[in-house]
């Protein structure tokens, strides 16, 4: 499908759901006029702004109070999808009560209600369940909103995870990795935040700091200043990075070169070999799952990431995206950490993400051989919103099994 069909496609479906929400939620709960404006209102202005900063990304023209824009853009995305899932749900309770009552016989549902004195004309019972229903709504739909704004904006919460090793050397028991994954500064998320989780990281004493991807959202010029706190991440053996989908989006090569002038060490396709209380352990890494689709040379390969590392290490492997678990697995990886998914990051993403992506969320072992934990990220990408998927800083240990 050619790229502009496409777009008009989402553009047509975007708007016939934001119809469908105020038809569904508005006009048939036969809300009174004034609410009906305003309910009209905010879903045509959510609309309009997200066609526009559509639009203006393509044209990427220069406007007074575009972070201001993007902010209000974002968060009402997010909103709309919570309030026509809501939506979907009670119209799909509703038709399963119509079923029932069909085939029963029951016709009480079309049987005027007394109104309470002074409070209008008649209405029906599934009248009534409209209106009452469409109330409970917007009120679960607003609290849920501003639940997940405040779960997004929040200090991410330090994870302890322990990976048991099955004849792990004793001079590893106990070895700590912080991993960051999905900070995604750009738009929303700014430097007041990377820098507030470099202060947590710093707190945990790691051996060594992981970060797997998706750093930003916008050129390095833009977003230099926000990303320059990764210079002070403090660990025994140093800040490992692998690039992400998105680094693909803005010049994955860029940021590479960037984190590497922060002092951080790209692994791109390759791996580093350091010595931990006399043991050898692998830090190895790929580019993102996709970067072949970008940039031909950078196809993604963990088998060429490990190539010349010694046989009988433990071997690390840092991955953007989960899938890479399965070339992990054939090259000899111990344990791989990935993000990418961002747990589904809110409700009901994180119940569906699994059918996507078969290791979405936490620690599991495939094939038992390889570990592979998935982070939620550390920061959030697009609606400023986090319910069911909480964000993470990931302090994980290697323990003998």
């Amino acid at each position: 499908m050619p790229r502009a069909l496409f777009f008009l496609l989402a553009i047509f479906i975007w708007v016939m759901a934001h119809f469908y929400v105020g038809r569904r939620l508005i006009t048939q709960s036969k809300a009174p006029l004034p609410v009906a404006i305003g309910g009209w209102s905010i879903l045509g202005l959510d609309l309009f702004l997200a066609i526009f900063s559509f639009a203006n990304r393509r044209l990427d023209i220069e406007l007074p109070f575009a972070n201001e824009i993007q902010w209000l853009t974002y968060l009402g995305m997010g909103a709309f999808v919570l309030f026509f899932v809501l939506v979907l749900a009670r119209d799909a309770f509703s038709l399963i009560l119509w079923v029932i009552e069909k085939f029963s016989g029951d016709e009480r549902d079309k049987e005027p209600v007394e109104p309470t004195p002074g409070h209008g004309d008649k209405l029906t019972r599934r009248e009534l369940f409209q209106r009452a229903s469409s109330v409970g709504i917007v009120a679960a739909g607003t609290a849920g909103v501003t639940h997940g704004f405040h779960e997004a904006r929040r200090l991410p919460r330090v994870k302890h995870v322990e990976v048991p090793v099955k004849d792990l050397d004793p001079a590893l028991d106990g070895f700590h990795i912080v991993q960051l994954s999905d900070i995604h500064v750009g738009p929303t998320i700014k430097g007041d935040f990377l820098s507030a989780v470099v202060d947590e990281v710093n707190k945990l004493g790691a051996d060594m700091v992981a970060i797997t991807g998706d750093l930003i959202d916008g050129h390095v010029e833009d977003l230099r200043e926000d990303v320059s706190h990764l210079g002070r991440l403090k660990s025994r053996h140093g800040t490992f990075y692998v690039t992400g989908n998105h680094e693909y989006y803005w010049d994955a090569p860029g940021w590479a070169g960037e984190v590497a002038r922060l002092g951080g060490k790209p692994l791109l396709n390759a791996h580093q070999v350091i010595r931990h209380q006399g043991a050898e352990f692998v830090v190895a890494g790929v580019n993102d799952y996709s970067a072949g689709r970008h940039i031909p040379a950078h196809a993604s390969s963990p088998k060429k990431a490990v190539q010349g590392a010694p046989k009988d290490a433990f071997k690390l492997l840092l991955a953007h995206q989960p899938k890479s678990i399965y070339e992990a697995a054939e090259a000899g990886i111990d344990l791989q950490l990935s993000g990418h998914t961002h747990g589904g990051q809110f409700w009901p993403w994180n119940l569906v993400v699994g059918l996507a992506h078969p290791f979405s969320a936490g620690l599991d072992m495939y094939e038992e051989k390889t570990w592979i934990y998935v982070s939620c990220g550390t920061g959030y990408w697009g609606p400023p919103m986090r319910i069911g998927a909480p964000s993470e800083i990931t302090s994980i240990k290697l323990v003998p099994a």
